[in-house]
Order: C-alpha cells, then structure tokens, then sequence
C-alpha cells in the first residue's frame, strides 16, 4: 500500500485531529507503516521531539497513535500566537521569528517549498501519511496563500474527507456550503464526509445523508458517535465542557474531593499539563477566570503562557492575582508550571516577548526570570518527591537568580530546577504530573496542605495507559463506524475522476 490523504473540517475543533489519529490507529494495528502530518498547525500546546525541536501536541499524539515517536517532519509550520495579531514562527522544529498576519502572506512561498518537500520525504518512509487540515479549507480570504488545506491537497494530489461536528448543530450546512464555496479544481479533490460526534439512533440521521449525498454527489464514509472518553490532549483549552470541568471526574477513593482551579490565562500553552490531574478518583479540575473560584479551591494552578507579561498582568486586572497571593498566604498551595512558575517570581525582565523589560511578578517564589533569545527545549530526567520523573522544557525565560530554596526537581546531575516557598512550587518542566509516582506524592502533598485528610490518591492510575486507551478507542470508532474499504481505496487510487461540481464555488485562483 502506498497513498496520503487529508483530513478537512468545517470549522476548528470540529474533529481533525481526533479523526486523524483514529485512522493513524487502525492503520498501524493493521500493519501499516503510517505516519501523520499536518503542514501549518497553529497553538500554543507543543512538545519537544526527540532531536530538539518544537511541533504541535496533536503531531504528537498522532505519532503515538502510528507508534512512533514525535518528529519535526510531522509538522513543519508551527505558529504560536503571543497576542491578537502576532505569532511565532517555528519552522522544522526550530523558533525563526515573530510575523504578523498581513507579514506572514510574505513568507508563504517559502515556507511551502519546506512543507511539499517535508511530506515528499514522509511519503518516501512510510506507506501511508494521513494529513490534517488546519481551520476551514473554505476560509476563501486566505485560500491564495494557503498552504495546509486545498493548497496542499492540490499541490501534493492529495483525496480529501470534510468532518463536521454534528454537535454544534447545523452539520448538513457546514458540510455542503464548505463543498459549495471551493472552486471547481478544489472540489474535485474533495471525496466525501464524516459526521463526528453523533449522539442518538444513526437511523434518525439516515435520511439527511442520502439527500446530501444526492446534492453533493459524494457518500458520508461513516457517522462516529459521541464519546465521553474521548478528551485528553484537547487541541486547544476551548474544547473542555462550558463550565470550564476538565475530563470527567470520578468519586473518590476517600472521604474528600480535592478542588483543583487552573487559571484560563488569555494566552495559556500547554493547557493539557492538567489532564493528568483529572484523571485521578476525587480530584475535581476545572478552569477558572474569575477570582471567586480561586477562594472555593484547594489547590490553585498556574499554567504555562505564550505571554508571561501580558498574562501576568491580566492576573492583575481581573484580581486573581490578589487572590492566588491570599490563597498561598493562607498556607494553601499553588503549582506553577513554565509561565506560571515565572510569574510567580520576584522580577521578570522580558526583552523577547512583549518587550516590556522588567516588571514585578507575584513575589511568592523568590526567583528572577530573564528571557533570552533563545529558546530552552530538552527532555530532562530526574527526581520529584522522591520518585523519578522526566519531563519536556519549551521556555525563552531562564532562571538568573535563585533565593536559595530547594528546588522541586533534582536533576540527574545533582542540580536543582525549580523552586519551593512553603505551600508554592514552580516548575519549568511540562508533563511533569504525567508521572505516576510523583503526581501521587504531588496530590498526598497539596491535601495536606489543604488540610484534605479524607482525601486519597488511588494506587492504580497509569495515565500512559489512559492516554493508549484513548488511542484505541480512536482505532475502534474508525473500524466500526466508517466505510475502511473506501478509506483503503482512496489511499490506493486517490480521488476519483468525475466528481460533480457544486455551484457556486469560488473563483479560479489566479
């Protein structure tokens, strides 16, 4: 077998990434040397590969879903918003500057000739590349210059599924006008659909698909259902429950619940360092945005931030930093992790993202932060709480000055990272909880500083295990619920010729 295809959706969020991973999944349980890519993916949920670079979280776990490990190759555009109108650009792994939104048109060419000859080489290692979309293939606004949907798709000959999600309603629409709105060369890569997230009886649904079918001229491959389980390693931290409830949490193993606010700052990164909380018995998790849920919590998180300055004073404005500041200093304990953890130093002197220079941070940690050019990416080992642990570094901040506290890692040469204040500990590490031992140890520690004795970590979550059964399950809705032998065509032949055309479409490029 050898062929790629793309995965398009209506809007953001609307289940590429999930539907990628799935047939990444149920390809490599077959046998397949399978391999995902996605050309420009935007967020600021990242991790570090083996060989030091920087791609999107969801590159990650679609790695995992084929068995391998992460590569710079599985996405070779990553931007990573600081702020309303600008990101970072990183480029095979590596950071190459800030860009605007009219500034970033500029560089399209060029970075385009990384991404076809990127997935040339992926296609000659592998039998099978599943690439993921990014957005809508029909923002028509940017359809010149695009280079993760039709743009790829007609430059690299690629067929093309469109996912809706059916639970924001309006499916049928979203799918028809994303046909309708490419022009006629687009259209003609555009094979079918797949309906996600479907709660209730297929049968109800059946009508509406044979008459988009009979409109389109294109089958819906497969309906997948709605799924509870389904919401570790979100793409981003607006996919969680309204309410702001991350996972679904269980009773607990003892008699108390432990109360777990994270902070929603405006430019939060690495949102998912929390799921692995979530995943534990009687550990109740949830964003907040507003200091009154701040006072109701145990333990209050500061997550990572693309802006350190700009978010910190957000804290200030919003007085959820007054309120972090009452809740440690009534011995209550708080986490920082990258961002966090800088923010909750004495002095931070940013040259590099917002340019402010040296600004005043929480003061519960005695630590300064200098941001260097440069960015920190690694995969450091160590220990925490006595239990081995290892972990992933994305930061431009460094540690210049350490009060002398002991810090919360000890790393395998004898040093320490990060600090400790009583109830207050930082962190610069990302996926530290996912360790077992230590989250177990972490969350004994926080109830008792939260004076939580009825509260007990349970002895048997393995949050690797969880994040796999998750995969599996994505594996299993693709078996179960879609048209595989379609699926197995398209790789072999790619798009059908003949494919009607649906007016009005757009324009013909020019």
């Amino acid at each position: 077998m050898a062929g790629a295809l793309l995965v398009a959706g209506t809007t953001s969020d609307a289940g590429k990434s999930v539907l990628v991973a799935g047939i990444c999944r149920w390809l490599a349980r077959r046998g397949v040397r399978v391999a995902p890519f996605k050309a420009q993916n935007m967020s600021n949920n990242s991790v570090v590969t083996l060989d030091g670079g920087e791609i999107g979280r969801a590159q990650a776990v679609q790695a995992a879903a084929c068995g391998l490990e992460p590569s710079v190759r599985f996405n070779p555009v990553l931007l990573k918003p600081g702020g309303d109108r600008t990101s970072q650009v990183v480029v095979l792994g590596r950071a190459v500057g800030e860009v605007s939104a009219l500034s970033y048109r500029e560089r399209k060419a060029e970075l385009f000739r990384t991404v076809l000859s990127t997935l040339d080489s992926l296609r000659g290692d592998h039998e099978v590349v599943v690439c993921e979309g990014a957005g809508s293939p029909t923002e028509i606004n940017l359809r010149v210059n695009d280079i993760a949907n039709m743009g790829l798709a007609r430059a690299a000959d690629l067929p093309v599924l469109v996912v809706g999600d059916i639970d924001r309603g309006g499916v049928f629409a979203h799918l028809f006008g994303t046909l309708a709105l490419l022009d006629a060369a687009d259209q003609a890569l555009v094979t079918g659909f797949v309906v996600n997230k479907f709660r209730g009886d297929p049968a109800l649904l059946e009508p509406g698909l044979r008459q988009l079918r009979a409109l389109t001229g294109r089958p819906v491959y497969g309906v997948l259902p709605w799924r509870e389980e389904l919401w570790l390693d979100a793409e981003d931290s607006l996919s969680y429950t309204a309410d702001g409830v991350i996972g679904r949490p269980l009773p607990p193993v003892g008699e108390q619940w432990l109360r777990v606010a994270v902070v929603r700052l405006p430019r939060i990164s690495n949102a998912t360092d929390v799921e692995a909380l979530a995943c534990e018995p009687g550990v109740s998790v949830r964003f907040v945005t507003e200091p009154s849920r701040v006072a109701d919590a145990d333990l209050v998180v500061l997550p990572g931030s693309k802006a350190t300055v700009d978010d910190l004073a957000w804290l200030r404005e919003t007085g959820l930093a007054d309120a972090i500041t009452a809740h440690a200093r009534r011995g209550l304990p708080v986490l920082g992790i990258c961002g966090g953890f800088q923010m909750l130093g004495v002095r931070v002197e940013d040259a590099v993202e917002s340019r402010a220079g040296v600004v005043d941070g929480l003061g519960l940690l005695d630590v300064d932060v200098r941001f260097e050019a440069d960015k920190t990416l690694g995969h450091p080992v160590g220990t925490a709480m006595g239990e081995p642990v290892t972990g992933y570094e994305i930061h431009h901040g460094r540690v210049v000055r350490h009060g002398g506290q002991d810090g919360l890692v000890v790393l395998s040469d004898g040093t320490g990272e990060g600090a400790v204040a009583g109830s207050v500990v930082g962190t610069h590490w990302h996926g530290l909880l996912e360790n077992d031992g230590f989250r177990r140890a972490f969350l004994r520690w926080a109830a008792a500083r939260a004076d939580r004795d009825g509260f007990e970590p349970a002895a048997d979550v393995d949050f690797a295990a969880a994040r796999a059964a998750q995969l599996d399950l994505l594996g299993d809705l693709v078996a179960d619920h879609l048209d595989t032998e379609a699926l197995l065509g398209l790789l072999a032949h790619g798009a059908p010729s003949g494919l009607p055309f649906l007016p009005p479409g757009a324009p013909p490029l020019r």
